[in-house]
C-alpha cells in the first residue's frame, strides 16, 4: 500500500513537473519567491491595522503565530525527523525532473510554503465576518493554491508534501481563528 501511494506521488508529481512553458515557469517561480510575499503580506498587515485598528491587537499575534507555529512545525520537527529527500535530491526521480528554479534545501515532507499560506488563508476565511470580505478571502485562498502547486510545479515538493503541509496550516488557521473569536467575540465589521 505504502508503495503504491509513493508511485502515485512520483507520477503525479512528475505529470504536474512535465506540464510546463516559458509563462507557467515565470508565474511559477515569481509565486515560490519569499521577496514577492514580504510586500503583498506587508500591505495586508497594514491593511489589518487600518481596518480593524484596536481588534488588530490581537487579529496580528494569532496570525503570526498560526503562520510561525507552521511553519517551526514543518520545517524544524517534520523535515529533520522524516529527513524524506526533496524530488530534485531524489535520485528515483530527479533525472525525471524539469527545474527551473533549481533546488531547494534537502528536505521536503512537509512543505513549509503550503503550510504557511493555508494557515493564514484558513485564519481569515474563519475570522473575518460570514458574508463579509469575499474578495479579500477568495483571492489568499487562490494564493495559497498557486503558491502549494507552485512547490510541485517547480520539483520542489511531492504532493503529499504539499497536502500534508496545507493540511497542518489549515488545522493552525483554523485553531488560531477559533481562539480569536472566543476572545474577540464581538463581530469584527
Amino acid at each position: 500500500m505504502l508503495e503504491t501511494i509513493k508511485t502515485l506521488d512520483r507520477q503525479l508529481l512528475v505529470a504536474i513537473n512535465h506540464a510546463n512553458g516559458p509563462v507557467l515557469d515565470a508565474v511559477m517561480v515569481f509565486a515560490s519567491n519569499r521577496l514577492v510575499w514580504f510586500p503583498a503580506y506587508a500591505v495586508l498587515i497594514g491593511w489589518l491595522i487600518y481596518r480593524f485598528r484596536r481588534r488588530a491587537v490581537l487579529l496580528l499575534p494569532l496570525i503570526f503565530a498560526a503562520v510561525g507555529l507552521a511553519d517551526s512545525i514543518t520545517s524544524r520537527i517534520f523535515k529533520p525527523f522524516f529527513g524524506r529527500p526533496r524530488p530534485c535530491h531524489d535520485a528515483t526521480v530527479f533525472t525525471q525532473l524539469y527545474l527551473p528554479d533549481g533546488c531547494g534545501g534537502q528536505f521536503g515532507f512537509l512543505s513549509s510554503h503550503a503550510a504557511n499560506s493555508m494557515a493564514l488563508a484558513v485564519f481569515m476565511a474563519i475570522a473575518l465576518p460570514a458574508g463579509r470580505f469575499q474578495l479579500l478571502k477568495i483571492i489568499i485562498f487562490a494564493w495559497a493554491l498557486l503558491l502549494s502547486y507552485s512547490r510541485m510545479y517547480l520539483g520542489a515538493h511531492y504532493p503529499t508534501d504539499v497536502l500534508g503541509g496545507a493540511a497542518i496550516g489549515a488545522l493552525l488557521g483554523c485553531f488560531a481563528a477559533l481562539a480569536f473569536q472566543h476572545w474577540a467575540p464581538e463581530q469584527i465589521q
